[in-house]
């Protein structure tokens, strides 16, 4: 099959979805597919990742709030690209206006919508989880269901990555979701990678000796990461326990994350790291991954941070909490800095066993092949028989 995704929330600077496409892209000629990717961009590019499969990037404007990502300029665009490109089956990676582009094509290919965003988390629920309900919120945000129930009806399925992000489509009327867990890239992350001497020299940068407890957290410096909530939580957690948090990101929220670290000298600010290889490295020395996002679809950073044997600190909603393990990890309450506090300074009093838990629980990470093969199965299910698939 000629798999074509329509992309648009890839960029060329991102963090899970760059390095979930561009596995596929290198993985698709394995299973027996080609592939092409298009995205939005900063200029017309073309690149082929591997024999068979190409990332075609389109000139685009970009967001106005962050200018890393771009969006497809009109839904006629996008409709020139399949008609040129011909797909036997087509991927659309965005729950906004380039879904109802991909899903109003008139070509005859199936479809499938993979939700590499989850809004309503991101936004609405964080916008007024103080004021509301989260059923009062999902009313007032009904036209976001109705779009969605929307797509459930013109796409043969609805991918989620994560069993909590399915449990909320569904309750939400869509009828199409399919759970393929996402899985960490093979061959990166392993505690065998633990450094002290790279422990050392971060905690250092945190001012602190190598007594105290490090604490890593990863991602882009935007509204639904809620990094001043982890540091809000980390700096009271640091008044009852010695702690450095070392933060690894940037994006148009960078002030944002920089005025909440204040004059910390134990909370260190670093810019994202060149490799996977560096990253792994220092999730596997840190003693606490601290997770504060719970819009995830899926929680690229915490299932990293298992498969290297680091214990885990998510909120107790969200895609991230499917990453937790009983004594691998803890969780808090979602949106809630005490909580963090609290949970921090309970996971410092048990880290060896939390530690020795992230360990025994590191080889059960699947890898992101293997959702794949699951993902080009199902495809090849629904382009054989595509009307039992609309009908399931």
């Amino acid at each position: 099959m000629h798999i074509v995704d329509i992309s648009a929330l890839y960029s060329p600077t991102g963090g899970g979805i760059r390095t979930y496409t561009r596995r596929k892209l290198q993985t698709a000629a394995s299973f027996g597919h080609t592939m092409t990717v298009v995205a939005p961009g900063g200029a017309d590019a073309q690149d082929e990742i591997a024999p068979g499969a190409r990332l075609i990037t389109i000139k685009s404007p970009h967001f106005p709030l962050d200018k890393n990502y771009s969006y497809f300029e009109s839904d006629a665009l996008i409709h020139r690209l399949l008609h040129e490109l011909r797909p036997d089956f087509i991927e659309a990676s965005s729950p906004w206006g380039s879904s109802s582009a991909v899903a109003e094509w008139p070509g005859t290919a199936p479809r499938a919508l993979i939700m590499h965003a989850d809004p309503l988390t991101a936004w609405a629920y964080r916008w007024f989880e103080r004021v509301a309900r989260r059923e009062t919120i999902d009313r007032g945000f009904d036209w976001f269901w109705r779009h969605l129930r929307r797509m459930d009806t013109s796409y043969d399925a609805i991918i989620s990555a994560s069993r909590n992000l399915t449990d909320r489509l569904v309750a939400g009327g869509l009828s199409r979701v399919q759970t393929i867990p996402m899985g960490v890239e093979p061959g990166f992350f392993s505690p065998s990678l633990r450094d002290p001497a790279l422990r050392a020299r971060l905690l250092a940068r945190c001012n602190l000796p190598e007594s105290a407890t490090l604490l890593v957290g990863v991602g882009r410096f935007s509204p639904e990461k809620r990094w001043p909530m982890v540091i809000e939580g980390a700096t009271a957690a640091g008044y009852r326990r010695p702690l450095g948090l070392v933060i690894i990101g940037d994006g148009h929220a960078r002030r944002r994350v920089v005025r909440a670290a204040g004059d910390n000298p134990h909370i260190l600010l670093l810019a994202p790291l060149n490799g996977r290889e560096e990253m792994a490295r220092v999730l596997a020395s840190a003693d606490l991954l601290l997770h504060g996002s719970s819009a995830e679809t899926y929680g690229m950073t915490p299932a990293e941070a298992r498969a290297s044997g680091l214990p885990i600190i998510v909120p107790d909603d969200g895609a991230a909490i499917d990453q937790l393990r009983p004594g691998a990890g803890l969780a808090y309450t979602a949106g809630d800095p005490a909580s963090v506090a609290e949970t921090v300074v309970k996971a410092i009093d048990d880290l060896p066993a939390l530690r020795a838990g992230a360990v025994a629980d590191a080889a059960n990470v699947e890898i992101m092949d293997r959702h794949f093969e699951a993902l080009f199965a199902l495809y090849e299910q629904i382009a054989a028989n595509p009307a039992t698939a609309r009908a399931a």
